[in-house]
């Protein structure tokens, strides 16, 4: 016996219902991981409008612990990135900025578990059903032989129905494989886009602290430097006269003909 004739008793024997067992347990892996991942997603949801509000009216009145207070119950993609950015901004807008970007990564690393599975199948469930379909043909085909062998006998009626009965199951292990993928690839596409516009949601929240950030140090900044710097004291001009600086050329000059 080659290795042919071995593949093809195995296929007879086995058949393709298991093909078909298979497919099923894929199906409710499916819906195990969109159930898990639904109900994770609505933990990691949040009303944009209402935290931005809220960051908003603690941040405009320098308020960041109280932010901080607001904000740290919330398990939300978005709250849990403005977290992180208050919490180094003592350090300046881009330590918070940074840190804000590395918790964001973490947090779409978190929310794309186990889609890879849902992707996965997808796009290779109909080619299990396609697999199951190969084997209902080679079933069906043997049938035929045997049919053929026993022309003009009973037993001829009984092995023409077990090639209609291949045949069949063989077509049923196609659509049970499309019926597994589709499913599949809209959950897919549907937690992808719920985050993508997670993800979107916690940059427009860091961008407001960076913002705030930003603003708040430049008006420090602002404060310390001394009134000196418009020149008027240093140059000893008047208020309300045009004040110009004396050019490295005209010093050198006056410095030669004193």
């Amino acid at each position: 016996m080659n290795i042919v004739e071995a593949f093809r008793e195995a296929f007879v024997q086995w058949g393709a219902a298991w093909v078909l067992w298979l497919l099923l347990l894929l199906a409710i892996g499916t819906v195990a991981v969109a159930v898990e991942r639904y109900l994770y997603f609505r933990t990691k949801s949040d009303d944009l409008e209402g935290l931005a509000a809220t960051l908003d009216a603690h941040l405009r009145t320098g308020n960041r612990e109280e932010a901080l207070t607001v904000l740290a119950p919330s398990r939300s993609v978005g709250a849990s990135v403005a977290v992180a950015g208050l919490r180094l901004a003592d350090r300046g807008p881009q330590a918070a900025a940074k840190a804000m970007q590395s918790v964001m990564a973490i947090e779409r690393k978190l929310l794309e578990v186990r889609l890879v599975y849902l992707g996965t199948l997808g796009n290779n469930a109909p080619f299990i059903g396609l697999f199951g379909t190969v084997i209902g043909v080679v079933v069906a085909f043997h049938a035929l032989g045997e049919a053929n062998a026993l022309a003009g006998t009973a037993s001829s009626q009984v092995a023409s129905s077990q090639v209609m009965g291949a045949i069949a199951e063989a077509l049923v292990a196609t659509a049970v494989g499309i019926g597994v993928a589709l499913p599949a690839v809209v959950l897919y596409n549907y937690f992808q886009r719920r985050i993508a516009t997670l993800m979107s949601d916690a940059d427009a929240l860091s961008n407001l602290v960076v913002a705030y950030l930003v603003d708040q140090g430049g008006t420090s900044a602002a404060a310390e430097t001394p009134m000196a710097s418009t020149g008027l004291e240093a140059v000893g001009a008047q208020p309300g006269e045009e004040t110009r600086r004396p050019s490295g050329f005209a010093v050198a000059r006056e410095a030669k003909n004193p």
